[in-house]
């Protein structure tokens, strides 16, 4: 009996990021509505399955959905505004007065939909945020299609969107509530970072996401300047300070750790926490390089993020892949680690993990929702393949991210965005950079 699908989509190599990290030669993959429903070879597919569309991708690669473990995806309005400074400078003397002048429901808006066209494009098919007016970015996300998992941020100073603590507590549940039955969107708790909440707000933090069963996503150890001030305010690192506060744990993401010593690395380690690592962000800001080989070796789960345009330039999640790669192996003068498999597996089911969502996503597998990407291999700078993940992780994307699916829904066709206009958006980012330069 042939069974009635939405598609069948088969490649040359499908990387599954399962827990064997299978690497498949000539399968396919059948989708019914919204899940992976089979993974077979090619040549026994026709036999059990009749689809809606076939996809034949011969020189392709399949791998799960990218997703981008941390961004600020509205920021991308500010793009190359404050390039070549260093973080404290990036944040006081520009990023806070320019949010301060301009950040608004229609700055968010706009921001968020330029970064996921952005975003889906170089393969990303789920992002992790943490912004301002989180209402405008889920509402980008689904007008885009995108999978979303939005952090509620919590300061202690005010801004546009709140007034204190409390205010952005209760904006940010509020908007949990409103949003809890839509399948793209899911939240975290965001404190912003630990010189920006008090023990007071974390502790807060602490109670609801314990009470509630929620994530934290905040900024952790990102440069030795916040170490530092931390030992002097509070006689302990930021690391330390979170565990006195009962923050450390399985729920919480710590984006960069880029400065962590033996005793915090073991903090990380026995508490498992996930780690997102920011390569080119880290870079840019001059804030280091983390070692995320001594994290992988303790069994720490790392994923991977762009951190924002404004900090980063660009969203794509395979640049920063080949990034991370390359650094942990200059690092260490070992070029054994990091391999592509294990690199593969921190932008894929790794990052799935951290958002306690790797039942649902993060790897090809039956019963999973049908978020894909297929890179094209059959390019000048791809070939000769002898490895295909290699291929794809030292040649880097250069273009060749050819489909994209979210939600078995494709997204990405021949390179094109389905149902996005891309004039439009580039006209958008030109009228507010046309506002934003005259300040």
């Amino acid at each position: 009996m042939i069974k009635k699908v939405n598609s069948i989509i088969s490649a040359s190599w499908i990387f599954t990021a399962d827990k064997n990290n299978t690497l498949l030669e000539d399968h396919s993959i059948v989708i019914l509505e919204d899940e992976i429903l089979d993974i077979l070879p090619t040549k026994n597919v026709f036999d059990g399955y009749e689809a809606n569309e076939v996809f034949a991708l011969s020189e392709h690669i399949i791998m799960p959905g990218f997703i981008n473990n941390h961004t600020h995806a509205a920021m991308s309005l500010l793009k190359g505004f404050a390039n070549d400074v260093p973080l404290k400078s990036w944040l006081e003397d520009y990023i806070w007065p320019a949010e301060k002048e301009y950040v608004s429901e229609a700055f968010v808006k706009d921001g968020s939909l330029i970064a996921i066209a952005e975003m889906i494009k170089s393969g990303t098919t789920t992002f992790n945020d943490m912004y301002f007016y989180p209402n405008q970015t889920a509402e980008a996300a689904v007008e885009m299609g995108i999978r979303a998992n939005i952090g509620l941020v919590v300061m202690e100073f005010p801004t546009n969107y709140a007034s204190d603590p409390d205010d952005y507590l209760k904006k940010g549940l509020d908007f949990r509530d409103q949003w809890r039955g839509d399948g793209l969107i899911s939240t975290s708790l965001a404190p912003h970072a630990p010189y920006t909440t008090s023990d007071k707000t974390l502790n807060t933090i602490g109670t609801y996401a314990d009470q509630l069963n929620m994530t934290i996503h905040t900024h952790l150890h990102e440069t030795k300047e916040e170490v530092e001030n931390s030992i002097n305010q509070y006689k302990a690192t930021p690391i330390q300070r979170y565990k006195s506060l009962g923050l450390l744990g399985p729920n919480l993401m710590a984006a960069h750790c880029t400065h962590v010593d033996e005793s915090d690395l073991n903090l990380l380690h026995q508490n498992n926490v996930n780690v997102v690592h920011n390569p080119s962000s880290n870079l840019i800001l001059g804030s280091g390089i983390a070692d995320i080989s001594k994290m992988l070796d303790l069994g720490i789960n790392v994923s991977i993020g762009t951190d924002s345009s404004a900090s980063n330039n660009r969203l794509d999640v395979l640049e920063e892949v080949r990034l991370a790669a390359l650094l942990g192996k200059g690092l260490n003068h070992q070029p054994e680690i990091l391999d592509s498999k294990n690199v593969f597996k921190m932008a894929t089911y790794n990052a799935a993990k951290a958002m306690n969502k790797s039942k649902m996503i993060g790897s090809i597998e039956p019963n999973k929702k049908a978020d894909i990407v297929a890179i094209n291999l059959d390019s000048i700078f791809s070939q000769p393949v002898y490895n295909p993940l290699t291929s794809l992780l030292y040649n880097g994307n250069q273009g060749g991210v050819d489909y994209v699916w979210i939600n078995g829904t494709i997204k990405l066709k021949s390179g094109q965005l389905e149902n996005i206009d891309l004039d439009r958006l580039k006209n958008i980012a030109k009228s507010w950079k046309a506002k934003i330069k005259k300040t």
